[in-house]
């Protein structure tokens, strides 16, 4: 069931039969879920993932800031302890010092669920008592796991087991955290939102750069099989920027790599198969071009007509025989390019 009018009636009927006015509803997003704040020791990377049975929960529950740390506010929440915190911990807090002073300053800090981890991976973290049972966290070496109106009181340890024995970078971790809680039982209202936010541990100025995964599944029934996909898909096209960037660079053996790689992860998408094939023609190699531009005219005829637009744009060289040669690859090469 949706979480919304039970928890807001809870919610109310504790606000006035304990003579607090029902006022602090207002503006509390009751987002309960679970959740794990981190610190990468190797790349000092910092993270946050998260799931609820809440719609878009990306907004509101993960903050993170290359060099400064990471914060997941739930239960119900207060937005602003994701603000608030990052500005204190980027003002020379600690995690410890930054939790102390944000629940000091919350009125009812008994309904919050908050974790934090600073830049050294220092690790803070508050469970009110007021959370829907069942609520609770356990914190680890630079990290943190937190979850409320759980199926069952096992919930974090399952995920602190999880995130301590999985390999990969920091998202893959995590998200193998959150899978953990899910095979525990999970929100015992279910599914719908996911999201995964990684950043640098060193701020390089420019925040564009600074964030390595910003990843959001809004509404789904599977929200989490969902951002494992959409991990999937990011890292194709990590590979498929590392192989442009190789292409610049005139080595072309790393850009196959890159490229292919990135074809390994996303299999049948047009987009990465057309410009890989625009720019190894590009570079003159248009006999690698040609099965690649093939297979993605198989899948969506469309691309061939982009083609010719490509010139004026500077995306391919100004040839008409070249533009041509490209858009002439017979659909027989193409049907037998995609069965490969």
């Amino acid at each position: 069931m949706n979480g919304m009018p039970f928890v807001r009636a809870l919610v109310l009927v504790g606000l006035l039969s304990s003579g607090t006015s029902s006022q602090l509803v207002a503006g509390q997003r009751p987002v309960h879920t679970y959740s794990i704040v981190a610190r990468d020791p190797v790349t000092g990377d910092l993270g946050v993932a998260v799931q609820s049975h809440w719609f878009s929960v990306g907004p509101t529950v993960p903050w993170a800031e290359a060099g400064v740390g990471a914060i997941a506010t739930q239960s119900l929440v207060d937005v602003s302890y994701g603000a608030l915190g990052l500005e204190l911990l980027r003002g020379g807090k600690t995690a410890h010092e930054t939790m102390r002073a944000l629940v000091a300053a919350d009125a009812h800090p008994e309904l919050r669920q908050v974790a934090i981890v600073d830049a050294r991976g220092r690790v803070a973290v508050h469970t009110g008592d007021h959370c829907i049972a069942e609520a609770g966290h356990r914190t680890g070496d630079g990290y943190s796991v937190q979850a409320n109106l759980m199926w069952r009181d096992t919930v974090w340890g399952a995920m602190a087991g999880a995130f301590e024995q999985a390999k990969g970078d920091l998202a893959e971790r995590m998200l193998v955290a959150l899978e953990a809680a899910q095979a525990e039982g999970g929100d015992i209202r279910g599914q719908q939102s996911a999201a995964i936010l990684v950043v640098r541990g060193e701020s390089s100025g420019r925040s564009w750069e600074d964030r390595r995964v910003d990843l959001r599944v809004e509404d789904h029934p599977e929200p989490l099989a969902e951002l494992r996909r959409l991990l999937r898909l990011h890292r194709a096209y990590e590979h498929m920027n590392a192989g442009d960037l190789a292409m610049e660079e005139n080595d072309f053996e790393r850009a196959s790599r890159e490229y292919g790689a990135a074809e390994k992860l996303a299999p049948g998408n047009a987009e990465m198969l057309f410009w890989h094939g625009i720019t190894m023609a590009g570079a003159g190699r248009v006999d690698e071009a040609k099965p690649l531009l093939a297979r993605a005219y198989a899948i969506d005829p469309n691309w061939r007509t982009l083609v010719e637009r490509l010139p004026r744009s500077g995306l391919l060289p100004d040839d008409p025989e070249l533009v041509r040669t490209l858009m002439q690859v017979a659909p027989a090469a193409a049907d037998a390019a995609a069965r490969k």
